[in-house]
Order: structure tokens, then sequence, then C-alpha cells
């Protein structure tokens, strides 16, 4: 709910558009790209427009030949993002401010439980690889999400939504053992049941059920926090559907939007 204490503490004062880094944003994002190179043509625009850039298609949902003239090139910018997309920028980044974050609140860096989750987004016609999920009549994507307790999103996978629960849950969780390697209890709704999840690491997986009362709607223990985190990166309209043509782009966006929040989160709190 919004007061004026939370609009004070979560306004932001950009002279252009509200997806634009802060200083203190900046501060907090910039030791993570890349630095200028020592030889070669120097970079014509900055780096801080890159991000910006990137953050305004992101948030806006428009097609990068959309993007506004005081912007660096689209070419430009698509350029950096598909460099970044390609070596794993973006979750690199996400995996550092994560820590950062974590050890900010005076907690360990690296999580000992977790919660995981998916859902499923229709895709559009850039075509790319796609799913029919039969349990919420969705032709598209799934995105398993892998958050701690706070939510932050620790791993983020999209695969076609015709991918299970059980099926795409065991591989989110062997690539969080090699990144978050003291995840000891990760907690799921009951599409994680099985073999397939259980036996996939050494982690302990708990099911939370729902009521076996429960009419409609109900915050269930646990899990409603992976559900806040599909919530606040679905404020992007990049990621109302899934408008890539690959598996990897889709995947860049997802880590773009949790970086955001993380990069807001610290700025906030400096």
């Amino acid at each position: 709910m919004w007061t004026p204490t939370t609009r004070e503490q979560h306004n932001r004062i950009v002279t252009r558009y509200q997806t634009d880094l802060t200083d203190a944003e900046w501060r907090v994002i910039a030791p993570h790209l890349p630095k200028p190179r020592a030889t070669g043509r120097p970079r014509e625009w900055p780096m801080r427009e890159i991000i910006n850039g990137i953050f305004y298609v992101m948030r806006a949902g428009c097609p990068w030949r959309l993007l506004p003239s005081d912007l660096p090139p689209r070419g430009t910018i698509y350029r950096w993002f598909a460099a970044w997309r390609d070596d794993g920028r973006f979750e690199r980044i996400n995996h550092a401010l994560v820590m950062a974050d974590r050890e900010r609140v005076g907690r360990d860096a690296s999580p000992s439980a977790a919660i995981i989750d998916s859902q499923s987004v229709k895709t559009t016609e850039a075509g790319g690889p796609r799913g029919y999920d039969a349990g919420k009549k969705v032709n598209g994507r799934k995105r398993h999400a892998l958050v701690d307790t706070d939510g932050r999103g620790l791993v983020l996978e999209p695969h076609p939504a015709s991918v299970q629960d059980r099926d795409g849950g065991g591989p989110l969780l062997r690539v969080s053992r090699c990144i978050f390697p003291f995840i000891q209890r990760v907690f799921a709704d009951s599409g994680y049941a099985g073999e397939k999840v259980t036996t996939a690491t050494l982690i302990a997986i708990e099911i939370v059920r729902k009521n076996p009362d429960q009419i409609g709607f109900a915050v269930n223990p646990r899990r409603w926090v992976v559900e806040r985190f599909f919530a606040w990166i679905g404020r992007n309209r990049r990621l109302a559907k899934d408008f890539e043509a690959t598996i990897d782009s889709a995947r860049a966006f997802l880590y773009a939007a949790s970086v955001v929040l993380l990069v807001r989160r610290i700025a906030r709190a400096s």
C-alpha cells in the first residue's frame, strides 16, 4: 500500500526517464560493467547511457527500433545487450548484487534456504522455442525462479511451457549448487513432488501444500515470496509476454529485471 512515507522512500529524482539510473544507482552497478580498453577506438557513448537504454526497453516494453533519439543508437545498445547476454554478464551482476544485498542486511552472502516456482507466459510471433502448458492453458514459455527467503532472484531459467515443473526444477537446482552451494532446503508447491526433483541434488525439498479447504486465492506460507518476485519483475512490460526469439535473450531480460530490483534496493540504503 502506498503511503506518503513509502512514496518518499521509493521516489527517484531523475532528469529524463524514470528508468534512468540515479547517481547512487550508477555507483552500485558501475563496478560490474566492462572498463574501457587501453587500446583501440574510444567509446562514443558512456556505459551509463547504454544501461539506461537497456532498462528503458525492458520497462517500456518497446521494440529496439523505437528507442528515443536522446539515447544512444539502437544498434549500439543492442550490440552491448547481445554481448552481455552471450557472456552471462547479467547473471554475474545479479549474483554479485544478491550477495552484497544479503550482507548489507546482516545475512550470510549465500542463502541456506530458498523457494522455487514457475510462471507460464504467452509468446508472440517472434518465434523461438515454445510449448503448451496444459495446466494453465498457456501456449508459450515457462519461467522458473529460485529466490531466497527475502525474494531476491537467485537462479532464473526460461524454457518451453510444455516442460513440467518436476522436469524443470531438477536442472535449476543443479545449477544453483555451483553459485549458491550452501542452500540446504527449498520450499515448493506440489508440482515439484517426486523423485526427479528430490533426487536431483542433496537439497531437501519441502512441499508446502495448500489448505484442503481452500477456496479461491489464499496466501500460502513461503510460496508467496516467489509469487511476489514474479509480481515485481512483471512491472517491466517487456516481460508481460515473452517477446524474445531466443531463450538466451529471455534469460538475459529476466536477470536484468532482477538486477534493477537489487540496484535500487542497495542504492536506497546507501
